[in-house]
């Protein structure tokens, strides 16, 4: 492959890869879709979201774990920026940053949200899916007191 032909070939790479956290998010915004976000993963995929959200493993698993997130949290709006995604042969990370307003539906209470994701995809039968997606949460906090005041809900601390 010519050095034009590899450096194309990893431009779409990562733009595949950015288009496939944007689907991620989209799917969580819009009412956390089991299917959908299940989907994107490996067959032995991993989402960890610590002790804060939890941990599923294998597509099975991360469809059961979205299954009602939605009438958990009842508005989110995942707001993903500055990616570092490397891309090392069929293999790729991705460092995201996430500032998230939500709402918690059993409260009605609005919640502020920042981590930063951390990802591991596979190319597979030419596509790319998120192998393994970790979640380092900075704060989860009550929109009025916010998170100088109270970095964490009671009980989501990481």
């Amino acid at each position: 492959m010519t050095s034009i032909e590899s450096r194309l070939e990893r431009l779409e790479d990562i733009e595949e890869i950015k288009q496939l956290k944007a689907k991620y998010c989209r799917f969580c915004d819009e009412g956390y879709d089991p299917d959908g976000i299940a989907g994107l993963f490996t067959e032995a995929g991993v989402w960890d979201g610590g002790r804060t959200f939890g941990l599923a493993e294998g597509r099975d698993g991360i469809r059961k774990h979205f299954e009602g997130a939605g009438s958990r949290i009842s508005i989110a709006r995942h707001q993903v920026m500055n990616p570092i995604i490397e891309i090392n042969g069929q293999t790729a990370t991705g460092h995201w940053l996430l500032f998230q307003p939500c709402t918690d539906a059993s409260s009605g209470e609005a919640v502020w949200l920042a981590a930063t994701y951390n990802d591991e995809y596979l190319k597979v039968d030419g596509g790319w899916l998120i192998d393994r997606l970790t979640i380092e949460v900075a704060f989860f906090s009550p929109y009025d007191k916010g998170w100088a005041e109270q970095q964490f809900l009671s009980g989501r601390a990481p």
